[in-house]
């Protein structure tokens, strides 16, 4: 069992480049009195994701950060799992978008994938990993299932949002609000998760 460590203020790195995910990641730390503060502002460099799991890579990213700033640091490993095609894209989903980071040709590449296969479910993964400078990890896994459409729908949200409409919904992650949208998402579900272990109640 790892011994969990809590967080009582002060700041916190977040080991992402994605701008969409650091503010999702900042809105939902919000009330518990956290500095956030993204990779690109510390001048760290992403490094290679090298890992084989969710777990894995989010570890990586976060103790770089945690390393490297002197801070704690969160990480968060994320993607779409397609059941039919294997759980693919999964921990490449970001690598499908390209260098250029160009998530409309990732999801014109899901949709080609899937010419031929009526099944259409799929789920968002989140793990996050809270990691320290002397190499203390926690992690905290999120999950939501949902279902795929085309053509993509809704311009909020960032990633593979506009084709996936979780269980019971109607929209489209891209076309929910950001309120809604973090009631039930993956990285949601992993947050609740980290809070109840690591801040306790909200202010």
């Amino acid at each position: 069992m790892v011994e969990t460590r809590r967080i009582t203020g002060g700041r916190l790195a977040i080991a992402t480049h994605n701008p969409g995910k650091l503010a999702e990641i900042a809105e939902l730390l919000r009330p518990y009195g956290v500095e956030t503060i993204g990779a690109a502002v510390l001048g760290l460099p992403e490094p290679e994701e090298t890992g084989a799991t969710f777990e894995a890579n989010a570890q990586l990213k976060a103790l770089a950060a945690a390393r490297a700033s002197g801070l704690p640091a969160l990480a968060d490993d994320s993607g779409l799992a397609v059941g039919v095609l294997g759980g693919a894209p999964g921990i490449y989903s970001a690598r499908w978008a390209g260098p250029n980071k160009d998530f409309a040709a990732a999801m014109q590449r899901v949709e080609r994938e899937l010419v031929g296969k009526p099944d259409r479910r799929a789920m968002f993964v989140a793990v996050l990993a809270l990691a320290w400078p002397d190499g203390h990890v926690q992690f905290f896994r999120g999950e939501v299932r949902g279902t795929l459409v085309f053509p993509p729908r809704g311009a909020r949200g960032f990633g593979y949002d506009p084709i996936f409409v979780p269980e019971g919904g109607k929209e489209t992650f891209g076309e929910m609000a950001p309120a809604a949208k973090h009631a039930i998402s993956h990285r949601a579900r992993a947050f609740a998760k980290l809070v109840a272990a690591c801040f306790g109640a909200a202010a």
